[in-house]
This record gives structure tokens, sequence and C-alpha cells, in this order.
């Protein structure tokens, strides 16, 4: 380690593009849900990454799998294929509804796959007149200039010159507004099922089976963006199989590598087959070190005590942050399903989430926000009860500071 130059955040401004504002902390280690800075000060993390690392840091898994297959073979291409992506997808087929995976490096990849592969279904199935898109208001499904359209949130699309056609929004919990738009014409349905950065918002029962069920009478294709409900999120190892719908395609990244980079798009072998040689590929997607790290956080995430675990531990976040509240009275609603969870800012405190994480860092404690009036919390899947309690501790100092200011 010796030979390195210093490093500071002054540096991120001189070499780095200026799209991100990172924290002035640089973190240098992890383990478990703890963190430290470059000036050795601990962190308990409840970020996980932006609900990647769902395994917490430095998973004895997952290191195993990287050191074994770092010493095996790392990247080949996909002019072959290779032991440890094959393994991935027979378990994703195995434990979910598809028959087919398509392997990518990141979610936004995934969903650009997905939105191919429904445009190309419904050109070669059911002709050209087939191609509108309907996703839904403050929906996020990636960065590149189809999913970024597809996406809800024009500020994250606009201003980029003219963008992919036939897009279009409704709102998310209200059928009605999905009904007003669905025709004939209509290929796909794109959503979340659960809304993540615009703001943790859980379907209704109601809403998600109709929009499965307007898919069904209109012949266009749900396809569910999982990339931060899956991998045992929710309590479910994909939230799909907690509200009783079943998508034609889900899109699955973050947590599947449980902090190595990659994705993957999975579907039927009738869908699937729409996607023949040559129509769509990825010089990465599918390398046997991503694989095997990802078996390796799938096999321990998929166990049923980790799932389990999981609403047993978001039962503690939803008492302690009701406790917090109960003094302070900043939120005016806790809501989200498994560790993806949302304290939603009261009248008084609108705007103002980074306050609360810019406090929270500062007592220790790492969170997220999920638009400028939702705290967000995606943890560990695996995080120690006592690592919770203590990160409440420290999050309810922040929130006092924030008060007190």
């Amino acid at each position: 380690m010796s030979n390195h130059p210093p490093v500071s955040r002054e540096l991120f401004d001189e070499v780095m593009v200026p799209n991100y504002s990172p924290s002035a902390v640089i973190p240098v280690r992890g383990e478990g849900s703890r963190v430290w800075d470059q000036q050795g000060k601990e962190y308990i993390d409840f970020a996980g990454g932006i609900a990647v690392n769902c395994l917490g840091h430095c998973h004895p898994a997952l290191v195993g799998a990287l050191k074994e297959q770092g010493e095996k073979l790392w990247h080949l291409s996909n002019v072959m294929t290779n032991e440890p992506a094959l393994r991935l997808a027979k378990k994703l087929v195995d434990n979910t509804f598809a028959e087919k995976v398509y392997f990518a490096n990141s979610g936004a990849e995934s969903n650009e796959a997905a939105l191919k592969l429904a445009r190309r279904w419904a050109l070669e199935v059911h002709g050209e007149h087939k191609t509108q898109i309907i996703a839904f208001k403050q929906g996020f499904h990636g960065r590149t200039f189809f999913t970024v359209t597809v996406g809800g949130q024009a500020a994250y699309s606009d201003g980029f010159g003219p963008k992919p056609g036939d897009v279009v929004h409704a709102e998310y919990n209200n059928l009605e507004s999905v009904k007003a738009l669905i025709s004939e014409k209509t290929c796909a349905i794109v959503m979340e099922p659960l809304q993540g950065e615009g703001g943790i918002i859980s379907p209704t029962d109601e809403f998600v089976k109709g929009v499965r069920e307007l898919c069904d009478q209109h012949n266009a294709l749900l396809v569910f963006d999982e990339v931060q409900t899956g991998i045992g999120r929710t309590g479910d190892l994909y939230a799909y199989m907690g509200l009783g719908v079943t998508p034609d395609i889900l899109t699955t990244a973050k947590a599947l590598g449980g902090g190595f980079p990659i994705g993957a798009m999975l579907t039927t072998t009738e869908i699937a087959k729409h996607l023949k040689i040559g129509t769509h590929g990825s010089t990465y997607g599918g390398n046997p070190l991503a694989c095997a790290v990802a078996e390796a956080a799938f096999d321990t995430v998929k166990d049923s005590a980790v799932l389990a675990g999981v609403s047993q531990k978001a039962a503690i976040y939803n008492e302690g942050l009701n406790a917090i509240n109960d003094k302070y009275h900043v939120f005016k609603e806790i809501r989200g399903k498994g560790l993806l969870i949302g304290g939603v800012l009261s009248d008084d405190y609108q705007g103002k989430a980074k306050d609360f994480l810019i406090a929270a860092m500062e007592e220790g404690v790492m969170t997220l926000v999920a638009g400028a009036s939702v705290v967000r919390f995606a943890p560990s899947l695996v995080i120690p009860d006592e690592d919770i309690q203590e990160g409440l501790a420290r999050f309810e100092r922040a929130v006092a500071k924030v008060v007190n200011a």
C-alpha cells in the first residue's frame, strides 16, 4: 500500500466529472454493517450502497467466491459460455417464474434489454403498430437514454435532445390513469413492484393485480423492474412473489452481486426467442468473475432463515423509527416493505431529507434519501440486531441535531 500518493476529497473535484457531489467522508474499509473512513472513524451502514450490499461488507462467502474464481478465469467474452454463468442462470430459473436469463452489468442495462425485447416481441408477434410503452411518474429505471426516458422523472431525461418515442407515463397506484393510456398499440407496461427512488411507495393489491389484467386484455407484456426490490430486499426472494402477480419479464441487479457489478433479465422461453443471435449483446455480461460472486450471494440470501430475518429486522427498524418520531415528530409516515424503508418527512421538514443524511453521517450512521422529502434505509439483509439498535441511537442524535438547529 505504501507507494500511493495521498487521496483527499479535493482530488475528486480535480479529476472527476462533476455529476456527483460525494460526501467528504472517504471510506477505506468495511466489515459486516460497519465501515471505517480514512481517519479511522466508524460508521454503521444503513445505506447498503443503495440496496446493493445485501450481505454487508466483505462477507466471507463473497470474498471466498471472488478469491477462488479470481485464481481461475475472469473473462472470455460471449463467443464462449462459462460454468459460473450457467450455474447462476440455472438457479435463477429454478427459483423464479423464468425459463431464460440474459446477463448484463447493471440495472440500467438489464432494463435496456427488457425494453428492447418487449419492442422486438411486439413487432414480430403483433406488428409495427404495437410500440407504446407505459411507465409511471416518479419511476426510475436507470440512466441510459432509453431507460431514463421510460423513468418518470423529467429532470433526469430532459436536456439531451430528442428522446426515444412512444413512451407515456401513468400515475402509480392509479389504475384509471393506466386504463386511459392503454390500447392495442401498447407493447409493455414497465413498473417497479415498489417505487424506490420515487419515495418508497408500495403498490396497492388492486393496482398491481389490475395492471396485470390490463396487460392480459391488451396483449401487452408486464415488465417488473426488481433492480432494487429483488434478492430478498422485501422479505421475498423477489417482490412479485409477495404480490401474487407474475410479470412476463423481470430485471434484477444491485443486490444480485452483493456489491460486484452484475445484472440480469429474466423471462419465458416464448418471449426470449425474439432476442435471437445478433439482436442484443454485452461484452462483459455473464463474465465468470461476476457470476461466481453472484452465485455465492444468491445461495446465501435465498436461505429461508435469511429471508425470514428480513421482516424481523424490519420490525426493529419500524419500532425504533416510530419511537424516535414520538419524541421529535419529523415523520408523517414510515413506509416500505422489508428492509426498504422510507421515513416520509412531515410538513415542517419538507425538502430537507439531505439535512438528515448529512447530520446522520456526522453522528456515524450512513443513510439515503428517496427524493427531497424521504429518508431511505436499505441496510444489509443480515445486519446484526445490535448494529440496528446502535445505528438508530446515532440516527436519533442526528434527528435531534436537525430539529434543534
